[in-house]
């Protein structure tokens, strides 16, 4: 391929050399460098890609694209210089490509919690009613029945555009995708077609990257901010920053509420741990999903489907159906009646949403035992409020190890006790071992409790000092809640 085909929408700040040549490859990795390779030199939060330029040059790259010119030139090699790289990455991803999103009719999910629910009951719902669809979410990735592994919420520009002109090659017609508000920072959407946006809600998370909550904010609204005319975007009208995303958007503004007045309205009618029964859109349907969070889910996926032309009655049919996303509100129980609970919640809003919900469905005497801990290298202002969450909405809580990875899981431990009130402290554990609290937990539980292990869901891992182990919540907690039935 041609430089110059991949260089379209690209603001060139100056050109050393010719765009007249062969091109083999896109990276942004210096190791992964192959002859003819396009090399993108971007500013990291760890490294520099600029200090890398000598090195991929040797290696076979023959095209550079960096923020600052390099003090030495090699003959042969040409320099483009853009004002950041990561942008121009996108947008030559996309480009390189053959620009896949443009063949697909591609929603984006952005929002705290629910982006990885919302996604998975679109692909699902969308599967079922015979239409050739992809996946793009925290849990994994999928083209049709062909599932891929994911690594991130939202892949690197490269990764992305393959998996996009994947999918466009297999047939499908529509693609559900995870926005993180880090992608949308990180310009790793850059250069691509978004059919329409769909917004949950936004609460206290990631602010070890973003350093504030409203610069948190802003980096959901810019997603919203670059919607084409052609476009919807479709907010949460509940959230109190829901309104903030529409702004100044171009797209067709849509909203969804279960409190007041908004294009697509529901209302919870009954809601136990069968499931939700809601008046949707005035009709009353049983939804095997629980609690009020799940209520906007579907609420939002509804939405959807009607901004994208599919018949109510049917879609309605199949949603009642469906399953959520794998570790989100994902229960087992034993011959002792006694019901756990695996979810990713990993915010306070998040637990605090699922307790509410155990309290909601719950009997009468029964005891609420979570289990919960905090994420290192994470975000350390949300650990003491999601104990303090944890506490003020359980009758036992153990403060446990998430994935520390290369912090000491006991300090972290100790940041979330600082959140313990003096009066909650008789009902809090530590134990730092996970297994050994999951099995804690099982032992402490009476018939009829109900035991919540929060904050890592889906995840098969434990991360410690960079290596993953396998651990998976659900098969510890279904193995000890057996031992004793």
């Amino acid at each position: 391929m041609q430089l110059q085909d991949v260089l379209y929408g690209v603001a060139i700040v100056k050109l050393v050399g010719s765009t007249n040549r062969e091109i083999s490859a896109l990276t942004f990795d210096s190791r992964t460098v192959t002859e003819n390779a396009v090399f993108f030199a971007v500013k990291g939060t760890l490294s520099d890609g600029h200090d890398y330029i000598g090195q991929t040059i040797q290696a076979g790259a023959t095209v550079i694209i960096c923020e600052d010119l390099p003090a030495e030139l090699k003959e042969g090699v040409t320099y483009i210089i853009v004002e950041n790289s990561s942008v121009a990455l996108g947008k030559m991803a996309a480009n390189f490509s053959g620009n896949p999103s443009a063949n697909l009719k591609l929603i984006g999910i952005t929002g705290t919690n629910g982006k990885t629910t919302i996604a998975t009951l679109l692909f699902k719902l969308f599967r079922q009613l015979g239409y050739a669809t992809g996946l793009i979410s925290t849990v994994e990735n999928q083209i049709n029945e062909l599932v891929i592994p994911a690594t991130h919420t939202t892949p690197n520009p490269l990764a992305l555009n393959l998996l996009l002109q994947r999918m466009v090659s297999e047939g499908c017609e529509y693609c559900f995708m995870e926005v993180s508000s880090h992608a949308v920072i990180q310009h790793r959407i850059e250069g691509i077609h978004f059919t329409g946006g769909v917004f949950s809600n936004i609460t206290h998370d990631h602010l070890d990257f973003h350093k504030t909550f409203d610069n948190y904010i802003k980096a959901k609204k810019a997603f919203f901010d670059v919607l084409p005319k052609t476009a919807f975007a479709l907010t949460n009208a509940d959230d109190k920053n829901g309104m903030v995303m529409l702004q100044n958007t171009k797209a067709a503004k849509k909203t969804y509420a279960l409190k007041q007045m908004a294009d697509y309205k529901a209302r919870i009618i009954e809601n136990r741990f069968s499931g939700l029964n809601l008046e949707i859109d005035h009709m009353d349907v049983f939804f095997k999903l629980v609690g009020s969070f799940n209520a906007y889910n579907l609420l939002a996926v509804y939405g959807t489907t009607q901004l994208l032309g599919l018949d109510k009655l049917n879609v309605l049919t199949v949603l009642s159906g469906l399953t959520g996303a794998e570790g989100r509100f994902d229960y087992v129980s034993n011959s002792k009646n006694i019901i756990g609970i695996v979810d990713y919640a990993h915010t306070p809003d998040a637990v605090q949403n699922v307790l509410s919900t155990i309290q909601n469905i719950r009997q009468g005497n029964e005891q609420v035992i979570t289990v919960i801990g905090c994420g290192g290298d994470r975000d350390k202002s949300k650990r003491p409020l999601m104990a303090q969450v944890a506490c003020d909405w359980s009758d036992k809580v153990i403060l446990t190890s998430d994935n520390p990875r290369t912090e000491n899981p006991q300090t972290i431990v100790e940041e979330m006790e600082a959140g313990v009130s003096p009066v909650n402290k008789r009902k809090t554990l530590t134990i730092v071992d996970r297994r050994e609290a999951i099995k804690t937990a099982c032992h402490l539980a009476k018939p009829g409790d109900i035991i919540l292990l929060a904050g890592k869901g889906h995840e098969k891992y434990q991360e410690i000092n960079g290596v993953r182990h396998h651990f998976d919540d659900k098969e510890i907690l279904t193995e000890q809640l057996n031992l004793i039935s």
